[in-house]
């Protein structure tokens, strides 16, 4: 295999969580992109349509599930509906995530306990439903956040708590699945990038952080995808319990 090649994804399958809209799309995309069969899960399975033709616009095969990751239930389904269509599971996207921007004083429980049920719990439900059928050489790449590891001056506890928790879930899966299931797991750490999210964010306030961009900008949805494809791909098959940071620069300065 050349150095090239190491990058491919070819008949593999990838299942990505959130992929109705913003990054989860992109991802799709990428990953037919360089091979893969996707499956697509998301809560608003209506707007997976789209997502879909994407991945075969590229030549893929794509199955789309209603899955709200928040429940244990639901990600066993989408994976024993992954394995009926396919048989297989060699990766999981774990994209799927909310956020708030609450001051604490006034936060309630219901609001921090949703956020955490899904960017932590659902990665760690999806992930563990994963878990139980990949082989060796398989990967999960945990979507986590620069927030996770720096502040970016709104009241965000419950996102930050949420993706500081995917950090030390992606460590802990990564000791326990490594030289025993043969599964590698990561994590990335996105900076800001054109997406769904981002799109709340008004006021000047992406403007407000460009002094903490060393390269000045915000990024383009496709060079976070370029770093999942390689997270994915054998590429990256000596790379595990690792969080990258894809941000510009922002947390080092």
């Amino acid at each position: 295999m050349s150095v090239l090649d190491s990058f491919r994804l070819d008949d593999r399958v990838v299942v990505i969580t959130g992929a109705s809209s913003g990054l989860g799309v992109v991802f799709a995309k990428a990953c037919a992109e360089a091979g893969a069969d996707i499956v697509l899960a998301a809560r608003r399975v209506d707007r997976l349509a789209d997502t879909a033709a994407l991945v075969r616009a590229a030549g893929r095969r794509a199955l789309t599930v209603a899955t709200d990751v928040a429940d244990p239930d639901q990600c066993h389904a989408m994976v024993s509906k992954t394995m009926d269509e396919f048989g297989r599971v060699d990766v999981l996207i774990n994209n799927a995530g909310v956020g708030t921007a609450v001051p604490a004083t006034r936060e309630t429980p219901e609001q921090f306990r949703s956020v955490i049920d899904i960017n932590l719990n659902g990665a760690y439900w999806a992930a563990q439903a994963c878990g139980r059928v990949m082989g060796p050489g398989s990967s999960i790449i945990n979507i986590s956040s620069v927030i996770g590891l720096t502040t970016a001056g709104l009241p965000q506890a419950a996102y930050s708590a949420s993706k500081a928790g995917v950090i030390g879930l992606t460590r802990d899966l990564a000791q326990q699945w490594g030289s025993r299931k043969g599964i590698r797991v990561n994590s990335l750490a996105p900076g800001f990038f054109a997406s769904e999210m981002t799109e709340q964010y008004t006021d000047g306030y992406l403007e407000s952080l460009s002094p903490r961009m060393v390269l000045d900008r915000i990024g383009d949805p496709v060079e976070l995808a370029a770093t999942v494809v390689w997270l994915a791909s054998d590429a990256a098959g000596y790379v595990t319990g690792q969080t990258l940071a894809v941000d510009g620069g922002v947390t080092i300065t």
